[in-house]
């Protein structure tokens, strides 16, 4: 089992504040688990382009287009 990065207390109030009344636990498991995957696949292909354009840094531009592409 891996770390999670984001509280469960974020995903209720993601939830929450798009409109939902009561969220589950599962409900902010399963949106944490999903938000996670994708953060990740973003990040690292953001760290390619960063990596291309000869920087260590990661740039929004870079997320932007990260963004993009997946």
């Amino acid at each position: 089992m891996t770390k999670k990065i984001i509280s469960l207390h974020s995903m209720e109030k993601i939830m929450k504040a798009a409109g939902a009344q009561r969220v589950s636990e599962k409900a902010k498991e399963e949106l944490r688990e999903i938000l996670e995957e994708i953060g990740g696949k973003i990040s690292h292909q953001a760290i390619i382009f960063s990596k291309h354009a000869g920087r260590k840094t990661i740039k929004k531009e870079d997320i932007k287009l990260a963004k993009k592409s997946f």
